[in-house]
């Protein structure tokens, strides 16, 4: 039974890597009115929903609250985790989402006898489907690239990039946080992911070699 409580409003924001910046997420998020105490924030990956604040923020909400998120993939990496986490938090807590770059995906408001969650679920739906066609397509294409370029008698794969000679020192600045990852990727003329493989390669080799 609902009480005379004030709905409060929740903002959520959420970047992949602790290098990238939460600023453009947040700007857009006050801009509605939303206070900055009750702003959560993670830089945490989309696949993993132990994120530190994103628990606080389901703990702090109540029935009836509303949730702003600037864009729909703040809440997951694709649309069976959306789904999932939109389900638990429109049907479970029964808190009202409203996405910021998508405003059919608005769980306030009803229109002409049709609720605003029942429209969002809808979307959400089609969506989610539309993006495993997608999949699905890219997958089929890519199998019969690969099996014509094997016909063709293709090499596949791409040359492994050299590591620079460089590499060893750029890797321990970055491994004692005395340079961020993107920035010893400039150094190196690699990008970030390229960088990243490498460390965790050379960790593994150094795992192994006190085993």
């Amino acid at each position: 039974m609902m009480n005379n409580r004030t709905i409060q409003k929740f903002g959520y924001a959420r970047v992949s890597s602790k290098d990238q910046n939460l600023a453009r997420q947040i700007t857009a998020l006050t801009e509605v009115g939303i206070e900055k105490d009750f702003i959560y924030t993670d830089k945490w990956s989309g696949k993993n929903f132990d994120r530190p604040s994103y628990k606080r923020l389901m703990d702090d909400m109540h029935e009836m609250d509303e949730l702003y998120i600037k864009s729909i993939d703040r809440l997951g990496r694709n649309y069976d985790e959306i789904l999932e986490q939109w389900r638990y938090v429109t049907k479970v807590k029964k808190v009202n989402i409203i996405v910021l770059d998508f405003p059919l995906l608005d769980t306030r408001h009803s229109s002409g006898g049709v609720t605003g969650e029942f429209i969002a679920d809808l979307v959400l739906q089609i969506l989610s489907y539309v993006a495993q066609v997608k999949r699905e397509n890219i997958h089929q294409r890519q199998m019969e690239g690969i099996r014509e370029a094997r016909r063709r008698g293709v090499q596949l794969g791409r040359p492994r990039i050299p590591i620079p000679d460089e590499f060893h020192a750029v890797s321990d600045m970055v491994r004692k946080n005395k340079m961020s990852l993107r920035e010893g990727a400039k150094v190196l003329g690699v990008s970030h992911t390229t960088l990243k493989k490498w460390i965790k390669e050379q960790q593994s080799a150094e795992k192994q070699r006190i085993i």
